[in-house]
């Protein structure tokens, strides 16, 4: 079952504007961070990897690019479709609600780029975890590459202006109810726009618990895509493996 439609993460991702804003995203650090991950996690050479919520494939066409099995998941129909035409023998991308095990099991499942905490019912966020751990095999390591929430905070700006192309988002940011909220409004060709992503705050403790309620333990904790040590003052990320 696809989830609903008014879900503010399923019909945000599957409009062209989410790509427009976030078009300025480091290509280079994500592709460093690639190269860093496999390398740490030693992943044999025809290893198969599943990049759960994927977007458009740019990870999953880079970790190709290495040499591995890959396949890219994600719930937006737009992003899979537009990320199809990459694929080939060792690359495929499918339609897919992370919160349900895949029907096959890889050597390692990497959810990237702040991907998870979308969801209304908490239950979701706990069936992620279980569903990655049925995706893996024997010895298989999931990955969670998430914001580390009490650095976003200290460092939230309420209010910013973006130009991107022909489109000016304004932008403003808030915490709420322990959702970091930012509520995205522009004008289009006289028509208004608004938008808002949802992230709920976890700190490496609230993983901590989802962990062990989903029977999975904790290997390894980096702050940041150098896979430096953790720091929850100063890390800018939460990357976390995990079997």
């Amino acid at each position: 079952m696809i989830k609903d439609k008014t879900t503010w993460y399923v019909s945000w991702f599957d409009t062209p504007f989410y790509h427009t804003l976030y078009k300025d995203r480091d290509d280079r650090e994500a592709q460093l961070f690639m190269d860093n991950l496999t390398q740490y996690l030693n992943i044999s050479e025809t290893g198969k990897i599943l990049d759960l919520a994927c977007g458009k494939g740019r990870h999953s066409i880079y970790l190709n690019s290495l040499g591995y099995n890959v396949v890219g998941a994600d719930l937006s129909e737009n992003s899979i479709n537009f990320a199809k035409q990459f694929e080939n023998e060792t690359l495929k991308f499918k339609v897919h609600d992370m919160c349900k095990p895949f029907p096959d099991t890889f050597d390692a499942v990497f959810n990237l780029f702040t991907s998870f905490g979308y969801f209304d019912d908490e239950e979701d966020n706990l069936n992620t975890i279980k569903a990655i751990k049925s995706d893996l095999n024997e010895y298989g390591i999931g990955v969670i590459d998430f914001m580390n929430t009490d650095y976003v905070i200290a460092n939230l700006v309420p209010e910013e202006t973006k130009q991107v192309d022909d489109i000016t988002f304004h932008l403003k940011r808030f915490v709420k109810d322990n959702y970091i909220i930012k509520d995205i409004s522009f004008t289009l060709q006289g028509e208004d726009y608004n938008f808002q992503e949802r992230v709920k705050a976890f700190t490496l403790k609230d993983f901590e618990a989802l962990f062990e309620a989903a029977e999975v333990n904790l290997l390894e904790v980096f702050g940041n895509y150098k896979l430096q040590k953790f720091d929850a003052k100063t890390s800018d990320r939460l990357v976390m493996l995990f079997k």
